[in-house]
């Protein structure tokens, strides 16, 4: 476990900047929500429905970014370049066609896409005003990720760090100026939240543009390349990359789902799940970037065809994940009653915290095995259609209905129902420690 040096710098060298650009990223979408909830209440509620439309989004275009990271990778590791850019096209203007149909359809009914998620009208309205002007920044969001993808596939992970930094720094001076009124600039509220959040994703994407194109001297990459769709390399991406959007996608349809069964299980539980969902979210940072890491470090070795070493790997990587969920659940026991006495809740909404705060440090275990193993070795491998099979089935077909039946029809205690929500974190193991350690997820997909 202590011998390979190189193995551990290439992981933990892109586990910590992911983590930390992840982390950022949560960041500028949890500014507008707290300087908005210091501005309005009604305007904070209606940003946070409206991101629910962002957070689908951003799981779609992650859906193609990983695509793009499974099989760019493994010609990384192969040291075959030109391939790379094909590949990156057509990421490229799938991340765009995907980001301009929703953007479509945001700006031609906002009031019916969010009307979807809530029937409280002064929240909807007020959400509406934020998202015709948010709508704006998807496909520049979706270029962007695309982009940083491209470099994380050839090992550069620091630019999606360093225009993260940018994109909080820009949001949150402007939400200063904007939503308040300050510096002489006037006073917008949500739509200056909008308008600093449209302003902080150009200048990430310019910055991105910059060092790809300009600084980046990996690929050479010219803008042109973004336009150059071979059918072949097309193909290809289609094959590796749809059964990921579908996950993606999958997955955020299904986030929804739940905020929806748990906003119908009183105002203590959604007080509850209120206190919870971001430190969560914080801690959730772990094991995601454990994923990506893993994804590119895997991915690499397939394509230099050094199938014992990619076992190797595999096998170390699991006991790194157990190590990351075991210090995730520490966290979050340790965090619990501090981030519980920031919050003025009821006495009954505090005690439901805590108890979900105690779900999530045992899931949480599991979520930091399963998701990288399926997530960043079987990916990463090559296999992309087993993840969205397994999600499928785990999600559509087991949890939400169970949520169901134990919310409206049984009525069991909210607990039980939150638990359920989560469980298949845990025995998703079960099917992560057969399906990885057979090694069937080991396919070359470069030509």
């Amino acid at each position: 476990m202590i011998k390979d040096k190189y193995f551990y710098k290439t992981f933990f060298s892109l586990f910590s900047v992911v983590a930390l650009q992840n982390i950022i990223v949560f960041s500028v979408n949890l500014a507008d929500s707290i300087m908005l909830g210091t501005y309005s209440e009604i305007a904070m509620s209606g940003v946070s429905l409206a991101n629910q439309i962002q957070f689908l989004l951003h799981m779609f275009v992650n859906g193609a970014a990983n695509g793009l990271v499974v099989i760019a990778s493994q010609y990384w590791g192969k040291k075959h370049l030109e391939p790379i850019k094909k590949v990156f096209s057509a990421a490229f203007l799938m991340g765009v066609a995907m980001s301009a149909v929703l953007m479509a359809a945001v700006l031609i009914s906002p009031e019916g896409i969010l009307g979807i998620l809530s029937d409280e009208t002064e929240i909807v309205l007020m959400g509406a005003e934020y998202i015709k002007i948010m709508a704006f920044s998807y496909i520049i969001f979706a270029v962007t990720q695309i982009l940083i993808a491209l470099m994380r596939s050839v090992e550069a992970v620091r630019i999606g760090f360093y225009t993260s930094v940018l994109a909080l720094i820009f949001n949150v001076s402007l939400n200063y100026c904007l939503i308040f009124g300050r510096l002489g600039f006037p006073e917008m509220g949500v739509q200056g939240a909008a308008i600093a959040t449209l302003i902080s994703r150009v200048a990430e994407l310019a910055a991105s543009v910059i060092y790809v194109f300009v600084i980046d001297k990996r690929l050479s990459l010219k803008i042109k390349d973004a336009f150059s769709l071979e059918k072949a390399y097309f193909k290809d991406y289609i094959k590796a990359g749809l059964p990921l959007i579908g996950s993606g996608g999958s997955w955020g349809v299904a986030m929804t789902v739940q905020t929806a069964i748990i906003g119908r299980l009183g105002a203590a539980c959604i007080g509850a799940n209120a206190v919870t969902a971001p430190v969560f979210q914080v801690v959730s940072v772990l094991y995601t970037s454990s994923s990506n890491a893993s994804s590119v470090l895997i991915g690499k070795t397939v394509g230099e065809n050094d199938i014992p070493r990619v076992k190797k790997y595999a096998k170390k990587l699991q006991i790194l994940y157990i190590v990351i969920g075991l210090v995730s659940c520490a966290l979050l026991l340790l965090l619990r009653d501090a981030i519980i006495s920031v919050y003025d809740v009821t006495p009954e909404t505090a005690a439901l915290a805590a108890t979900f705060i105690n779900i999530l440090a045992v899931t949480v275990i599991g979520s930091s095995y399963e998701a990288p193993a399926l997530c960043g070795i079987v990916s990463g491998g090559g296999d992309t259609k087993f993840v969205f099979k397994n999600d499928i089935i785990f999600m559509w077909c087991i949890v939400l209905p169970l949520s169901f039946l134990s919310a409206f029809v049984f009525s069991w205690p909210v607990p039980v129902t939150f638990f359920i929500l989560k469980s298949d974190q845990l025995t998703k193991c079960l099917v992560a420690v057969v399906k990885v350690n057979r090694y069937k997820w080991i396919r070359t997909l470069t030509r």
